[in-house]
């Protein structure tokens, strides 16, 4: 639907991509496993009483 311009203003399709300035949390996939960026996840959600 955003290629076809139903969705207008979609990041990556006809809008950029803006990165957020202070971010919650940060996952760096190329430096870390899945089970370890879960891990950080979990324990960030947990950090804020979310889960």
């Amino acid at each position: 639907k955003a290629r076809a311009g139903q969705l207008p203003n979609f990041t990556g399709i006809d809008s950029a991509y803006e990165p957020p300035e202070a971010p919650e949390i940060t996952l760096k996939g190329a430096e870390q496993s899945p089970d370890e960026m879960i891990d950080l996840l979990l324990d960030s959600l947990r950090h804020r009483k979310i889960i």
